[in-house]
């Protein structure tokens, strides 16, 4: 029987990305700012994006499509590397989805106070206020950004546990030499 490899390569870069967006994705939120990033810079151009993409669909939709598109690019990036049965990739971009659900979570909780400062200045609306508002949900707040922050988190976890599991490689079958 032969012992199944461990590929230190993607355990060390495992560690990093929890390390990466555990360090401000689940510190105190209000510190949002303070612990900008890269990451946080693609995400507000995607989340912009959508905003432009269902502009078409009406208003509704064009408020909710920066927050949308923010969460469903990184899934169809997941979708991309699981139809291809590359588990660990798909894995890894379990880690963006759970970033981008807890920005999602930051910005919603942010809807009744309004202190994250929006990219447009004074003038623009607050996505998740007008959201929230609309639909009769604003009393709610609290609630829905509490959950929707549980989903990143539990996101994120599940991609640390992945992506370990999968840094174990499995021994290739042992095949009778030809002769």
């Amino acid at each position: 029987m032969r012992m199944k490899h461990v590929n230190y390569w993607k355990v060390a870069f495992t560690v990093f990305l929890a390390w990466y967006f555990g360090s401000y994705a689940l510190g105190d939120p209000s510190h949002v700012l303070a612990n900008w990033n890269f990451v946080d810079n693609v995400d507000l151009v995607i989340h912009e994006a959508g905003h432009i993409i269902f502009m078409p669909f009406g208003e509704f939709l064009h408020v909710l499509g920066g927050s949308l598109t923010q969460v469903l690019v990184p899934v169809i990036f997941a979708a991309y590397f699981f139809m291809r049965r590359q588990w660990y990739s798909a894995s890894v971009m379990l880690f963006w989805i759970g970033e981008n659900v807890l920005s999602v979570a930051t910005y919603m909780g942010d809807s009744i106070v309004q202190q994250l400062p929006l990219l447009g200045g004074d003038g623009v609306i607050h996505d998740w206020n007008w959201l929230l508002t609309d639909t009769g949900l604003l009393k709610y707040t609290d609630t829905l950004a509490r959950l929707t922050y549980d989903v990143g988190f539990l996101a994120i976890l599940a991609a640390i546990v992945l992506c370990l599991w999968l840094s174990v490689e499995k021994p290739e079958k042992v095949r009778p030499i030809d002769l």
